[in-house]
């Protein structure tokens, strides 16, 4: 996730309606009839990383120390490394089946990957660049380190012109306010108090009042509360175990499914910062063009690949109108190393369409190194629900959805 303190098509008749479970030994391609694969365009968020600092906010008890990382803070672990080669070489083999890649290497520009710029989302390219052509050169473009890179962060970049009341407003109508949402979780806020096991009554974490605000600066907005310091903490106890470290703090113990429970908390945090339409709209505004023209092009990349955050997946799912929905994950809890596909096909009179589709693995997955992956096809709203959405008319619902970039 971007640290918060520094502020689309039909499912096809030949895709099964449930989640696929595809092993990279055995991965079955399927298409539409009659359609040929000719580009994919991919907005991924990075592996498991080490904790943000802060992510647990201080003041929170529980009955035994967090386990110790080896990985620095924030940084892209090895075992999330691995979990995105598994990935990739999943990609690959689909990709190879369908026709769009080759066991070769590819040709300079046939695969285009380009990461935010922090060490992590670098790491994460790196990492899946490596597995998704081994042996080749696939350059990872991005900005300097650390640099603002307005395609994953235009709230801190000012790349559209937000206006943080109507965003608080339109939040509010979204959610239906900051107590109603809390009230929403309030059974997977009671579990985290269990899991983490202080013994309080009155809970284990420093929650004060649930207020949403417009940032001093007017170019961001503010959260305190539960669903603000819960979040992060459900967060790191499912980067902890899909790390392989100890899944428990002493309270409840902690499992696969406990993890999707808890997952309500850190998907409501999205509810505030990324899906409400407005925050939709402007949270995708820079890499929602990028992706656009990387659709519409007619010549360019086959493969083309963002990889960004949470709040980036997020956003994008919002605003095509679909939730990420995906094995051991609360429904708009983007997975680790999860990818939103957009896949641009022709027919035999060259007219192009759209099918898109949600790659993951779930926390047990990546826990156990695991080589499958699963794939749920999605419903853009707007799209045909019984055919892929022909270009044009899944162009023209993205775009109008974009809020206007800044001048």
């Amino acid at each position: 996730m971007i640290a918060l303190t520094r502020r689309l098509c039909a499912p096809l008749a030949l895709f099964a309606l449930s989640t696929l479970a595809v092993p990279v030994t055995a991965q079955k391609a399927s298409a539409p009839k009659a359609l040929t694969l000719d580009r994919v365009v991919v907005l991924m968020r990075h592996g498991v990383r080490a904790p943000l600092d802060g992510e647990v906010p201080h003041g929170t008890r529980t009955a035994q120390p967090w386990p110790t990382w080896t990985t620095p803070e924030s940084e892209l672990t090895p075992h999330g490394a691995e979990a995105l080669a598994a990935e990739a070489r999943a990609d690959r083999a689909d990709w190879i089946a369908r026709g769009l890649l080759t066991e070769d290497c590819p040709a300079p520009g046939n695969i285009r990957i380009r990461t935010n710029s922090s060490s992590r989302t670098i790491a994460s390219g790196e990492a899946y660049a490596r597995a998704l052509a081994p042996g080749c050169a696939v350059p990872v473009m991005h900005n300097p380190l650390n640099r603002v890179d307005p395609l994953f962060e235009p709230l801190r970049a000012r790349a559209t012109r937000f206006d943080a009341r109507a965003a608080v407003a339109d939040i509010d109508r979204f959610t239906g306010g900051m107590d109603a949402l809390v009230a929403r979780n309030r059974s997977a806020l009671h579990l985290l108090n269990q899991v983490l096991g202080c013994g309080d009554p009155k809970g284990c974490d420093p929650a004060g009042p649930a207020r949403l605000t417009p940032s001093a600066d007017g170019h961001g907005i503010d959260l305190t509360g539960p669903i603000r310091t819960a979040s992060g903490t459900a967060q790191v106890l499912l980067l902890q175990y899909a790390e392989g470290l100890s899944p428990s703090v002493g309270g409840l113990p902690v499992d696969g499914s406990i993890l999707a429970r808890l997952g309500t908390v850190h998907a409501a945090l999205f509810d505030v910062y990324s899906r409400s339409p407005y925050m939709a709209a402007h949270q995708s505004a820079a890499f929602g063009r990028h992706m656009i023209d990387a659709l519409a092009a007619k010549d360019g990349a086959k493969i083309d690949m963002l990889v960004g955050h949470d709040t980036n997946v997020t956003a994008l799912a919002a605003l095509l109108g679909f939730d990420l929905v995906a094995p051991g994950y609360a429904t708009n809890d983007a997975a680790p190393g999860g990818a939103v596909l957009i896949e641009r096909w022709h027919d035999a009179q060259g007219r192009a369409f759209v099918t898109v589709r949600y790659r993951t693995q779930s926390p047990d997955q990546i826990r156990a190194h695991a080589a499958a992956v699963s794939v749920t096809p999605v419903q853009v709203r707007g799209c045909p629900a019984d055919a892929p959405c022909p270009l044009d008319r899944f162009v023209g619902l993205f775009r109008d959805r974009l809020a206007p970039l800044a001048r």
